[in-house]
């Protein structure tokens, strides 16, 4: 074994002091790989043609009409009681001439015969009507 003896404390007393610097270069790499990654997707834009135009004009709100068929047949057309079938066919058959088509909400007394609502069903079909929408008792049941 061939060790160098030196005077004890000779010439060693600066003390080496090395940085690792392996590491921080990894580090740094591995950060501008990232960075050479996302800058192109971060710069990438899609290019949109958008209409031009004016807007659609807003919808107007169709009118509702309360048809009520009362449990022994009676129709009242918003709140105004018909005479006969003549004359609710008469209202009818304005409707479905009016532009837009008033919506017609059926409101059948819980205690009415079928036959009737039916006939007022089958009537509005016959005349064009389009809409139409059978309204039920909205409270709760007790």
């Amino acid at each position: 074994m061939a060790m160098t003896q030196g005077p004890p404390g000779g010439d060693d007393d600066e003390v080496m002091i090395d940085i690792n610097t392996t590491p921080l270069i990894d580090v740094m790499l591995v950060l501008l790989v990232m960075l050479i990654i996302t800058v192109p997707v971060q710069t990438h834009s899609v290019r949109l043609d958008l209409p031009r135009g004016n807007p659609p004009p807003a919808q107007v709100q169709p009118q509702i009409v309360d048809l009520d068929i009362d449990f022994d047949g009676t129709l009242s057309w918003n709140g105004a009681v018909l005479a006969d079938r003549a004359a609710l066919e008469g209202r009818l058959r304005a409707a479905a001439r009016q532009e837009p088509q008033p919506e017609i909400h059926i409101r059948p007394n819980k205690l009415v015969k079928y036959a009737f609502v039916a006939m007022v069903l089958a009537e509005s079909q016959r005349l064009g009507v389009v809409k139409i929408g059978l309204v039920g008792d909205q409270r709760a049941p007790e």
